[in-house]
């Protein structure tokens, strides 16, 4: 039996004239972290938000754990968890209120438990009686990734989920995904942030222009890039000079 969870085939979305989605494809593995990396408007929001059954795409299929994102949307939302790029805490709340709030509104049984389990798996039992307003970056994210945990969803899209986030709290978090990762989750993360995509992917896609022109682990895209040149220490590329690399001689056959 196959442990693909996550299946896009031939993906395509527009958005009046402009063609967002040109035919996308890629499979996830279960536990993986799939990471999407792109420009600003290439189309990571769009394939998370069609992905969630949020947009309907114009052609193309997905799966999510074997359902069909267009024909059943329901099924798809119950194997599914959303953490946008800016955090759907509510300020007022003390953390163990928001958590206790969203497990309500799931119907998941004995919210107070809930909560209990997930502020502690989070780090986060010491401040679970203080206002979310309060908290950091760090915090804020973690109880907002926390909260879209109850449930317990086979998939959490993260959509940049460390975009404005100081050295450390970015690192808090990444050890949170790895944490959700080894426990079975399987992640797909959107970022900017190449350093983000070198550290917690099991596979990183490139999206430009509409397609996904490039993708495998780390190593394999390295393979792509030119040979090191052999000096008094053989230079590995990084990730960045790979994502520019790749970029650059796609633009280049555009035109």
């Amino acid at each position: 039996m196959s442990n693909m969870v996550i299946r896009v085939n031939d993906l395509r979305k527009s958005f009046k004239e402009n063609d967002v989605l040109r035919g996308v494809d890629f499979e996830t593995r279960s536990g993986d972290i799939y990471a999407l990396l792109g420009l600003n408007g290439a189309g990571k929001t769009t394939i998370v938000n069609i992905l969630s059954t949020l947009i309907m795409p114009d052609g193309g299929n997905a799966s999510i754990c074997g359902y069909d994102v267009i024909r059943q949307p329901e099924k798809v939302r119950k194997s599914i968890s959303l953490t946008g790029q800016f955090a759907a805490v509510d300020g007022i709340l003390t953390g163990r209120e928001n958590v206790m709030l969203t497990a309500k509104l799931r119907s998941v049984e004995n919210p107070g438990a809930i909560a209990e389990s997930l502020l502690g798996r989070f780090g986060l039992s010491e401040a679970a009686d203080k206002r979310a307003a309060v908290y950091s970056g760090g915090m804020t994210r973690k109880l907002d990734i926390a909260m879209s945990l109850i449930g317990n969803p086979e998939v959490i899209f993260l959509d940049e989920p460390t975009i404005g986030l100081d050295p450390e709290s970015r690192i808090e978090v990444w050890k949170t995904i790895k944490d959700l990762s080894n426990n079975g989750t399987t992640i797909l993360l959107t970022t900017q942030y190449l350093e983000e995509a070198e550290y917690l992917a099991d596979k990183i896609a490139i999206l430009h222009g509409g397609n996904i022109i490039a993708d495998g682990t780390l190593d394999e895209l390295k393979k792509l890039f030119p040979p090191a040149k052999k000096e008094y220490i053989e230079k590995q590329p990084t990730l960045e000079e790979i994502f520019l690399a790749i970029v650059g001689t796609e633009k280049e056959a555009a035109q």
